[in-house]
């Protein structure tokens, strides 16, 4: 079965342009695409949608405002969110909101392609710009102190390896390959790491392993 995607844009080029690039994507159905962010709660209780690809500035509701009212209603929808914005406070409220990607408007068909077909995974995806801007010394240090432990919290060395493979911006699947374990024990394990670390989200993982040095 296809991957049902739908996309908001208040330009409508934009939206042209990307419902006809997702559209040759394999496994990839675009069922719509609207240009006013306040007829995404509508369609969305009249239609079937896997992914929802959604801009961060428009008018009306912002891309973390309609990720917070989505994921009220419709938890287990996957929101990618395609824009122009590097900002780390942006991308931060962003996943904070419940995004499951972001990506750059700049980035080209491939990497469109693995994001989208990353969060239907349901995993995590960051697009290399974003890693850059969220891991740069301004943006590590401007990471709220209770976003972030202080203090090397204890881990077990198995928890280490997945915390590093994390901050490498490998995949479950991929850590799962490269640990030779389940893909259901790596979720445990990141599960057990999110909660000793007082995290969120991966973005936290990475930069505890940023700040103290463990890549």
């Amino acid at each position: 079965m296809s991957i049902r995607v739908l996309i908001t844009d208040d330009h409508q080029i934009v939206l042209d342009s990307l419902s006809l690039l997702i559209s040759t994507i394999s496994d990839m159905e675009v069922v719509g695409t609207l240009n006013d962010s306040r007829k995404v709660m509508g369609f969305l209780e009249t239609h079937e949608v896997d992914i929802l690809v959604t801009d961060l500035s428009m008018p009306y509701l912002t891309g973390v405002a309609l990720t917070l009212q989505v994921r009220d209603k419709f938890p287990n929808l996957k929101i990618l969110m395609l824009t122009v914005s590097e900002d780390a406070d942006n991308i931060r409220q962003a996943f904070q909101a419940g995004i499951s990607g972001y990506v750059m408007k700049k980035a080209n068909r491939a990497e469109l392609e693995k994001a989208l077909k990353t969060v239907a995974r349901g995993e995590k995806y960051f697009s290399e710009a974003v890693m850059k801007e969220l891991l740069s010394p301004a943006a590590v240090a401007s990471t709220p102190s209770n976003e972030l432990p202080g203090e090397p919290i204890a881990v077990t060395a198995r928890e280490l390896e997945i915390i590093r493979l994390i901050a490498q911006e490998l995949s479950t699947s991929e850590i799962a390959e490269h640990l030779f374990i389940s893909v259901g024990t790596v979720e445990t394990h990141r599960h057990n790491i999110l909660r000793k670390l007082g995290v969120k989200n991966s973005i936290g993982i990475i930069k505890y392993a940023v700040r103290h040095k463990l890549v």
